[in-house]
């Protein structure tokens, strides 16, 4: 990131530990991150040497999730949790390719998100970012941005794409999923990834994500599914990314990589 020797503290940004969202932005190859973000990716490589493909398949996931919400299941609000940095193909730029009317409101805890969102987003009135901790769903639920883009008495696509996994067992995961979902009405649909205890690396990934970045919990394929409880489970159910709907050939044997995170969509009777 340009400008490393910038007073970033003065914004709420500490360059000293790695973040979530900055993070995910090397694994994207994109610019927004620091010295300390790289070098705890180094480490992950270390174990996964996948992990970049890991980042491009839940990118990839995003994508084909949203175009179905917006297209076949026909949703035009999206509150997109935990979303991280700007890249290619967000949410609103999918969503609103289809329909330009879609709504979307990005949440992130981190400000460097807000601070590049807002930037971003600056020309586009259907779209805003706010800066919310999503281990607070009621706050975040009671905000006067999201108010303002959505209507909690028409169906939402509430998106926790790659965030979960962040949040231990004892900040209550299942918690938020339900808050979230009880506050939005019938035909609403949950979009979830998800990192899995699917393999001895993904194991090991999961030590050096507790220890250098406090978070990453590689949950088992039935602890993802569990989210879904009470919802129309939509085909092929919690699989490995690549295999959700997938629209290009994926190879008969998966890798590590592929199977490193889970995902599903399920809609709320």
């Amino acid at each position: 990131m340009a400008g490393q020797d910038y007073d970033w503290a003065s914004l709420g940004i500490d360059v000293t530990k790695p973040s979530i969202a900055r993070a995910y932005d090397v694994v994207l190859n994109g610019k927004d991150n620091f010295d300390v973000d790289r070098a705890f990716v180094g480490e992950i490589t270390k174990v996964v040497p996948e992990i970049y493909d890991v980042a491009a398949y839940n990118r990839e996931i995003l994508g084909r999730g949203v175009r179905y919400l917006a297209t076949e299941a026909g949703i035009d609000q999206f509150l997109d949790l935990g979303s991280g940095l700007p890249t290619v193909q967000n949410t609103h730029q999918v969503a609103q390719s289809v329909n330009p009317e879609a709504q979307v409101v990005y949440v992130d805890n981190d400000p460097i998100v807000l601070a590049h969102g807002r930037a971003l987003l600056a020309e586009n009135d259907r779209t805003t970012v706010i800066t919310a901790d999503v281990r607070e769903p009621e706050s975040i639920l009671a905000d006067a941005d999201v108010r303002r883009l959505i209507d909690l008495d028409r169906p939402v696509a509430v998106m926790l794409v790659g965030i979960l996994h962040h949040l231990h067992d004892d900040e209550r995961p299942q918690h938020v999923v339900d808050t979230l979902m009880n506050a939005v009405p019938s035909g609403s649909h949950l979009f979830v990834t998800h990192f899995c205890a699917s393999s001895p690396e993904a194991v090991a990934a999961e030590k050096k994500y507790l220890a250098l970045l406090g978070t990453g919990r590689f949950r088992t394929p039935e602890e993802i599914t569990a989210y879904f409880e009470g919802m129309e489970l939509l085909e092929p159910g919690v699989v490995p990314l690549p295999l959700w709907r997938p629209d290009t050939e994926v190879p008969a044997e998966l890798t590590v990589g592929h199977r490193l995170m889970y995902g599903g969509i399920a809609r709320k009777p």
